[in-house]
């Protein structure tokens, strides 16, 4: 297997869909329904390949694998370089499984411009892989801002009323933070003299220039987590996107910048990730108690979904800069839970949109008479979401919580409260839409989960279980690769504390 190009079968795969999809010819729902077929049989192709990268994948190394290099532009020594670790092949992964659950789920939802829908999430596939697999700079930043346009599209066309001003705020968000990342790209490339990324992780750049990249580096990575105060950008993008739409975005485009921070702030700048870690646990903090509060005081599901994701990724970026093994496995274990759990939410609240066409807490109540089946379904995400243990959410809170513990104590018992916040607005919401009388006209005749639903929440239900009570074939891929992170970032640390005495 490691001598075939499967990287590029799966990064490619997708756009072969959009070229059938572009040949469809007919009209009406003849036409719709055969461009819904292409793209759902392409993209679970393209999964059933890349869960290849994980069947095969030697877990004693932290080498890259089922590397592939090609010169792109040799004038200026940029290759098509692909390559996937412990870190990267479970994100591979879940952005190859999120993209059929989309199709599936906007089966009905979406009756308008479906060629060019299904085109973009197809697009929007090889992008979000490409990311994840990139081994040289340029190639990484080409897939990474690749991402921004089919997204700007499916809110931008398909969202909600306000749908063009959420387009244009994450377009716009998003992008000035990534000017600044090309621009210590390229100061990395002329002192490196080169964009090829598993060279650099050797080269020991200077300090002076380390703080600066790190701080162009956290534009663009706070921006996509999102960190506070720049988060302000993701409750419109959700409330307007299409259920879909939410599901990938909180899935995985949130898990792009912590992913950066994994990739390149920690490996290619560790002094300056050290000393700039007071502020990533300041900034965290802060963004789990405060978007927790905020998430307390909302009235529409989708938006207390989304201040969620922003304090569980808070979550994750203090766990990966406590820097020992459990906690940066812990964040990535998190940042994998978060990706299946948080686009189950939403689907959730799209199941109900759907039928009554309304997303506020207040319209519902007591759907447990009605819709016992999904009462069920909804439960398991919100106790994984909460982190109830036996489910995927636990796993990774408590390993974040183990970690950050030995790092800093305060941090851990302040990160601590957005656990017990968490199950507060979780709760609260849960309560209001399906426990209670069946009092509302509206939902008196709202029909249960159809089978086509039951099928897209399926294998989602079953990872959480999965992870939650078996996390070990995750925790093994993560191991060696983490450890190696971990092992340069202590160096980095002691060779801080060195410095400090020295000066003293």
């Amino acid at each position: 297997m490691h001598d075939w190009p499967l990287l590029s079968l799966i990064i490619f795969l997708p756009l072969v869909g959009v070229g059938f999809i572009l040949l469809i010819r007919g009209e009406g729902e003849t036409q719709n329904r055969n461009i819904r077929n292409v793209a759902l049989w392409t993209s679970l192709a393209t999964f059933v390949l890349s869960t290849l990268l994980w069947t095969n994948f030697d877990s004693s190394t932290a080498a890259f694998q089922f590397e592939e290099k090609l010169p792109w532009i040799s004038a200026f020594d940029i290759y098509y370089h692909l390559g996937v670790d412990g870190i990267s092949v479970f994100f591979v992964l879940l952005s190859t499984l999120l993209t059929p659950i989309c199709v599936l789920a906007s089966w009905e939802a979406i009756q308008k411009h479906v060629r060019e829908y299904m085109i973009a999430f197809l697009v929007l596939e090889t992008f979000m892989v490409g990311m994840f697999c990139a081994l040289d700079f340029i190639l990484f930043y080409v897939f990474f801002e690749g991402v921004l346009i089919p997204m700007f599209l499916i809110i931008g066309i398909w969202g909600g009323p306000r749908r063009i001003y959420a387009a244009f705020k994450f377009f716009l968000y998003t992008l000035a933070g990534s000017v600044l990342m090309l621009l210590a790209i390229l100061t990395i490339f002329f002192y490196a003299d080169t964009f090829d990324i598993p060279t650099l992780m050797t080269t020991r750049l200077p300090l002076e220039m380390q703080y600066w990249l790190w701080l162009a580096f956290m534009a663009s990575f706070a921006v996509k987590v999102p960190m506070w105060p720049v988060h302000t950008w993701l409750p419109d993008a959700h409330v307007e996107a299409p259920t879909a739409g939410s599901v990938i975005l909180a899935g995985v485009l949130l898990k792009m910048g912590a992913y950066g921070f994994l990739r390149f702030s920690i490996p290619l700048l560790p002094e300056a990730s050290v000393y700039f870690t007071p502020l990533i646990y300041s900034l965290s903090i802060i963004a789990i108690i405060y978007t927790s509060l905020v998430a307390l005081a909302q009235t529409d599901m989708k938006k207390l979904i989304a201040y969620s994701s922003v304090a569980h990724m808070g979550f994750v970026t203090i766990g990966i800069f406590a820097g020992n093994t459990q906690s940066v496995e812990g964040a990535i274990v998190v940042m994998l839970s978060h990706g299946f759990v948080s686009a189950a939410l939403f689907l959730c609240v799209g199941v109900v949109y759907d039928r009554i066409h309304s997303r506020e807490i207040s319209d519902y109540g007591g759907l447990v008479h009605r819709m016992p089946l999904y009462a069920f379904v909804f439960m398991v995400f919100m106790m994984a979401s909460v982190g109830l243990p036996g489910t995927s959410g636990f796993v990774g809170e408590f390993l974040v919580l183990l970690g950050v513990f030995q790092a800093n104590t305060w941090v851990a018992f302040l990160a601590a409260t957005g656990i017990i916040l968490g199950a507060a607005y979780m709760l609260w919401m849960y309560r209001r839409v399906i426990f209670g009388e069946l009092t509302k006209d509206t939902l008196k005749r709202i029909l249960d989960l159809s089978p086509r639903e039951i099928l897209v929440f399926a294998p989602l239900i079953l990872l959480v279980f999965w992870m939650g009570i078996y996390p070990e074939p995750f925790l093994d891929v993560l191991h060696e690769s983490v450890g190696q992170l971990v092992e340069r970032y202590e160096l980095a640390r002691i060779a801080s504390e060195n410095l400090a005495l020295a000066g003293h």
